[in-house]
C-alpha cells in the first residue's frame, strides 16, 4: 500500500520484463511465434511484440559489420 495526500492506496502493478533480440530476417517469424507461445496466458498483461528493422550492426571490439557482428 501507498499513502498519497493522506489517503491509503493499494497499487497492484503487473510485473513486466523487456526482451530485445537482434536476429536474421529468416528467423523473425520463428522467434515471434516462440515468444507468443511462451508468454501467452490469455490474460491482460501478456504483452506485445514489436518487430523493426535494424539498419546496421557493428561489433566494436572487432569492427565486424552486418550479420557477422551478430
Amino acid at each position: 500500500t501507498e499513502i498519497y495526500r493522506g489517503s491509503e492506496y493499494t497499487v497492484d502493478f503487473l510485473p513486466k520484463i523487456k526482451i530485445e533480440l537482434v536476429i536474421a530476417d529468416a528467423q523473425k517469424d520463428i522467434a515471434v511465434q516462440a515468444i507468443i507461445k511462451a508468454a501467452k496466458t490469455g490474460k491482460i498483461g501478456d504483452g506485445k511484440v514489436f518487430v523493426s528493422a535494424i539498419e546496421e550492426a557493428v561489433r566494436i571490439r572487432t569492427d565486424e559489420k552486418g550479420d557477422s557482428a551478430i
